[in-house]
């Protein structure tokens, strides 16, 4: 895999919000992966903007491609499956029972740093590039994630995340995850998985995440807008956060958009107009930056994938999110309708 360079990350950055896309623009029937461009660019300026590979496939996309493999790049399937340890379910156990075929699982709690006091952090760029190579991704691969949540999206986002965030951008979701699979009553495998592994290259983009530090500053500096993927009850301090030990309410100045708001009742995600019209009910501008968070990173990357697709694939994720914050900010930087923290 080459590295991407500082300037075209930056170049990236430099896309603007799209709203005249149909549904079919994120199910291409065959490469480019560049998306199209605006109507209303001139043909200079559509000409020079960058290309930004396709976020979501569909199903049917998925499903053609594994019946017509490509070899100049090889498509690998990831069930990124996690949830909450409250919930009970066996995610690994789950993908041995039923999965896509020719699928991969991918633990999110082991490809993360063991050394920090905090769930799932980003690991190393040596560990994850380890991990995805164990799981057969190469330089060339067109990996594609997708959990088993109810939602239809729910921790897929964060691998996704993850490998944009240690360089490999040929990566995009399955719209609607496994549920959407499902219900259109295609193939299904089980068993554990044996992927033959390939060499894999990782660098880290620090300009993807943010720090403790980071918004500790900002609550003074207010240079990027914070937005909060959390149900709206935990956001607001009316209802409990699902890990001990930690009480709900949410960073000074952040606003909520809980990751559900982006996704239909399908469990599709939305349009890039819906989306757009979302952030800005919320009076999130995405001209500037943006900052998400969550719980512990996790739904937070719904808030990264919804801002990609309307152009802007320049928002980093708070890695320690509200554990973190709440373990480690003074109460007064505890803004809740509830207990908040009394020391």
């Amino acid at each position: 895999m080459a590295h991407v360079s500082p300037a075209a990350r930056r170049m990236e950055g430099a896309a603007s919000c799209v709203s005249e896309w149909p549904r079919q623009w994120a199910v291409p029937k065959t490469p480019p992966f560049g998306w199209p461009q605006a109507h209303n660019r001139s043909i200079p300026e559509a000409m020079a903007a960058p290309k930004l590979f396709r976020a979501l496939v569909s199903a049917q996309w998925v499903a053609e491609a594994l019946k017509s493999p490509r070899a100049s790049q090889p498509l690998k399937l990831l069930d990124a499956s996690w949830y909450l340890p409250k919930l009970g379910r066996n995610a690994r156990q789950e993908f041995e029972e039923r999965h896509i075929p020719g699928a991969t699982f991918f633990d999110i709690d082991h490809c993360s740093d063991h050394r920090s006091p905090y769930d799932h952090m980003l690991p190393s760029a040596e560990h994850f590039a380890d991990y995805a190579g164990s799981l057969g991704v190469g330089a060339a691969t067109h990996v594609v994630v997708y959990d088993g949540s109810d939602q239809g999206l729910y921790s897929a986002p964060r691998v996704w995340w993850m490998f944009r965030a240690f360089g490999h951008r040929s990566v995009s979701l399955l719209d609607g995850g496994f549920r959407h699979w499902l219900s259109q009553n295609l193939p299904i495998s089980s068993g554990k998985s044996h992927p033959k592994p390939a060499e894999f290259h990782a660098q880290l983009d620090p300009s993807f995440i943010k720090t403790h530090e980071d918004i500790l500053e900002n609550l003074e500096a207010r240079r990027f807008q914070v937005v909060d993927a959390r149900a709206a009850g935990r956001f607001r301090g009316t209802e409990p956060e699902p890990r001990d030990g930690i009480e709900p309410g949410h960073i000074p100045g952040s606003v909520n958009i809980p990751f559900t708001e982006f996704l239909t009742k399908e469990g599709l995600e939305k349009s890039p107009e819906e989306i757009r019209h979302l952030f800005q009910e919320k009076n999130v501008d995405l001209s500037k930056p943006l900052v998400a968070t969550c719980g512990s990173g996790v739904t937070a990357c719904h808030v990264a994938l919804g801002a990609f697709l309307c152009g802007k694939p320049d928002v980093p994720v708070y890695d320690g999110s509200w554990v973190e914050w709440y373990i480690r900010a003074k109460p007064e930087n505890i803004i809740s309708e509830g207990k908040g923290k009394t020391q």
